[in-house]
């Protein structure tokens, strides 16, 4: 007789929903088993979409007729979850579904509502792959790739991209634009060149859009050739190069430094009537300002306002910026007024900037002013502009206005940093208050660098204490502060004042030593320290020695013969020029007119006229059938 069931028939039904189905699990609830072998198995899990079709049904829905599965929200919520690949599975198990490619696809379109997008997405893109009787379609891979690469997570892009590969998938035009997008953007030039293979392998006709993906990838990763290749094939082909297809190649050879190149495609998508917008200007504008090319970048600006375009407030910071540090104090002042006219808003950087400007050339009362607009503006300076304004005031020797601006910003919590320090050291040491700027020194808030320790360090050596300011070079060394050649320049000379001329020797074979290649300055300080105390031949041995290096310096003859004609040393100056002229370093017609010059410098008129009406170190003399130049020694023993 067969047994009767212990609970009514709901009852087991209910506690089967209740119940995850786990078909593989050896705890599978008791009534699979018999006694309740006679019960029919459960249907196969059944795949759901991610829109109900209601076309036929009145809705207020979207036009289209579909609306979102009421699955979807569901999964979205699952997916919010850190344990999202247990919770999914439960949940299909329990209302026994499984997520087809379409409803995978559109789960990782709406990508934007996952907590960690790129990581969210890719565990919900490996847990769906591994759906029994399941296989990913185009769009899934696309969509994860595209999530991925939007997050810059690239790795796991290329794993994405390399099982993507395997699946022989036929390319269409949207795919194929969605992954030059992507690798584009992410600089992977491997996998966009085999997007652009299989793209012309299935027939998929490139686009504007895809061209300018793809060369935008490859300007990105400095594949520039390739890019030109690619502008090439548009030129003569059916989809010509637009705005944003020049402004990608100008982009690329300004970041190649290029600028040559970037100014003629400028001209060439002009002539080819593509009219350049913002960006283009930019572009140029950013290229030229970081070559110190100012003037270039006030043409390019005037160009912008003659052609009514928009002028980005970058573009007038570049531009004043610019015009600033080339000493045009009153044209930036002029563009500066323009922005303001135009509506376009000011900040610390351009004020400070103009503020500067107008100090260094002077006009110290301006710039004051325009210090006093910014605070009525609303505009708070910051650390900066403090910086501008004492080492302005020191420059033009108001030191004590500087120092009541630094104890301003002691009381105000404004944040000093070494510039304004700097400034106040150099100009207590050039008003002979050492003692001051030791202190000051030694009290800096902020870290030392190499312009803070060498305004010390002048300041010491052009006072007399040269024991002090090499002690402070050391220092300097141990504290891990980098010496420049400014620094040793300044050595060098203190020691030569100082007649401690082996010492100065010395300092210089250790900054060669260091590997600081010596400029004008510092080998000017040099060859006068030598120059005076007789040793003009080593002073030329020195220079060239540096010869093979590739250092050249073009004003070191014309400095030693300066320094010898000051000095009254006229007959050495004229055994030097001599001396030019034989071994070919330089024209005898440039260093007979470097000559002329030394002599008025040094107020020794009368030889400087004899020299300039005689033939000497350019003219000739015959001896017997021997033709021999006049040399410039003749000027002071004939």
């Amino acid at each position: 007789m067969r047994k009767t069931l212990a609970k009514p028939f709901s009852t087991a039904i209910a506690t089967l929903l209740k119940t995850p189905y786990l078909p593989n699990s050896h705890s599978s609830p008791s009534f699979f088993k018999p006694p309740y072998s006679t019960f029919a198995p459960l249907p196969p899990p059944e795949w759901v979409h991610p829109f109900n079709d209601l076309s036929d049904l009145i809705s207020a829905g979207p036009k289209s007729g579909l609306q979102p599965s009421p699955w979807v929200p569901k999964i979205l919520l699952i997916l919010q979850n850190t344990t999202l690949e247990e919770d999914l599975s439960v949940f299909c198990q329990k209302y026994l579904i499984k997520l087809p490619p379409s409803f995978v696809a559109y789960i990782l379109k709406q990508s934007g509502q996952f907590p960690n997008r790129a990581d969210t997405a890719f565990r919900f893109f490996i847990w769906a792959g591994k759906q029994k009787g399941y296989a990913h379609s185009l769009e899934c891979y696309v969509f994860v790739i595209e999530v991925l690469c939007s997050e810059t997570n690239f790795d796991r892009a290329k794993l994405v991209f390399d099982d993507f590969k395997s699946k022989g998938f036929l390319m269409n035009s949207s795919a194929a634009n969605s992954l030059v997008r992507s690798f584009g953007n992410g600089g992977m030039v491997e996998e966009l060149l085999w997007v652009w293979r299989k793209m012309k392998e299935n027939g998929v006709e490139p686009s504007l859009y895809t061209y300018n993906f793809l060369m935008n990838g490859l300007v990105d990763s400095m594949f520039l050739e390739s890019a030109e290749k690619v502008f090439e094939v548009m030129e003569n082909g059916k989809v010509k190069p637009d705005i944003v297809t020049y402004n990608t190649m100008i982009k690329g050879y300004c970041k190649w430094g290029n600028l040559k190149k970037a100014i003629e495609m400028f001209q060439d998508m002009e002539a080819r009537n593509v009219g350049p917008d913002k960006i283009t200007f930019l572009t140029l504008m950013q290229a030229c300002y970081s070559e110190t090319d100012y003037n270039s970048c006030l043409k390019l600006y005037n160009e912008m306002r003659d052609k009514g375009l928009e002028i980005p407030s970058h573009a007038y910071s570049l531009v004043i910026g610019g015009l600033c540090k080339d000493g045009k104090s009153l044209e930036g002042y002029a563009v500066f007024e323009n922005m303001v006219t135009d509506g376009c808003g000011s900040n610390v950087a351009i004020y400070t900037a103009l503020i500067d400007a107008f100090a260094k050339n002077g006009d110290l009362e301006m710039a004051m002013g325009l210090f006093r607009r910014m605070e009525n503006e609303g505009f708070k300076p910051d650390e900066v502009t403090y910086g501008v304004i004492v080492n302005s005031l020191c420059r033009n020797g108001r030191l004590e206005e500087a120092l009541e601006w630094f104890d301003y910003c002691l009381r105000n919590n404004v944040v000093i940093n070494a510039v304004l320090y700097s400034s106040l050291i150099d100009g207590l040491g050039k008003a002979g208050r050492l003692e001051e700027a030791e202190r000051l020194f030694e009290e800096m808030g902020c870290a030392r660098d190499s312009y803070c320790y060498n305004v010390l360090i002048d300041a010491l050596a052009k006072n007399g204490k040269v024991d002090e300011a090499v002690n402070l070079f050391e220092r300097m060394e141990e504290e891990g502060c980098g010496q420049t050649v400014y620094t040793f320049t300044i050595l060098i000379d203190g020691l030569f004042r100082a007649r401690r001329n082996e010492e100065a020797l010395k300092m210089w074979d250790v900054m060669m030593d260091k590997g600081i290649t010596p400029n004008s300055a510092s080998f000017r300080a040099l060859s006068t320290g030598l120059c005076l105390s007789g040793k003009v031949a080593r002073a030329c041995k020195i220079l060239d020695e540096l010869a093979p290096m590739g250092i050249v310096l073009e004003s070191a003859f014309e400095d030693m013969m300066n320094v010898l004609c000051r000095a009254g040393r006229v007959v050495e100056a004229c055994r030097l020029a001599d001396g030019v002229v034989e071994r070919g370093r330089e024209v005898p017609g440039r260093v007979r007119t470097v000559m002329i010059n030394a002599l008025r410098k040094a107020g020794n008129d009368d030889l400087a006229m004899k020299l300039m009406h005689s033939k000497i170190g350019i003219g000739y003399d015959r001896m017997r059938s021997v033709k021999k130049r006049v040399k410039f020694r003749t000027l002071v023993v004939s």
